[in-house]
């Protein structure tokens, strides 16, 4: 190999090893300020338009982080209790969740308020949101059946729970908080996705 070719090899591997630790040290600074991986969702779905739309890309964070002054000890601030605290264009926070019982990717949703374990939160609940029902025993999840979030996307004319898509929200389903959003990055992802 001549002279002119090994420095050319060398250069392309200084290269190579210099942008995958370009790349390291992004990636382990998003997981230190985050606390969470991946410290970013891409929104498959238009439930939670107008501020989120399909293919946005959402920057997260574990839930005890960054809180507002209404958070509850699991560090969610619900949209009924956000006293002027919001993110991502409404009151309250927005959560990651995934349930046991659901296949699929997480879902990013809107946690509007806390029930307790067998509560009838029917009678807390905004009528416009549960499906049509006219009591707790029209709703799959009221009473319901543990503490947790009722939740909602922002597009959705019904809650989660209504719906049946989710019982109340565990704290321990919950992976992470949306804090804000960089529109339609997240395509690319869903498109590499889309191939896998």
């Amino acid at each position: 190999m001549s002279d002119d070719n090994q420095s050319e090899a060398r250069a392309f591997a200084r290269d190579a090893l210099e942008t995958v630790a370009v790349v390291v040290a992004v990636g382990a600074v998003l997981f230190a300020v985050s606390g969470v991986w991946p410290p970013m969702v891409a929104v498959e779905s238009g439930s939670m338009q107008p501020t989120l739309e399909r293919g946005d890309l959402v920057v997260v964070t574990a839930e005890g982080r960054y809180g507002g002054p209404a958070a509850d000890d699991y560090g969610v601030v619900t949209a009924n209790a956000s006293e002027g605290y919001g993110r991502l264009g409404g009151p309250g926070d927005v959560v990651v969740y995934d349930t046991p019982s659901r296949d699929g990717s997480p879902i990013i949703h809107r946690a509007v308020f806390w029930v307790e374990d067998g509560e009838n939160w029917y009678d807390r609940a905004n009528t416009s949101y549960v499906d049509g029902a006219d009591s707790c025993a029209e709703l799959l999840s009221c009473p319901a059946p543990h503490a947790g979030y009722v939740t909602r996307g922002d597009d959705n004319d019904y809650y989660d729970q209504a719906r049946g898509i989710a019982p109340p929200v565990r704290p321990d389903w919950v992976r992470a908080k949306g804090q804000f959003h960089v529109p339609y990055l997240g395509e690319l992802r869903l498109e590499v996705q889309k191939l896998l």
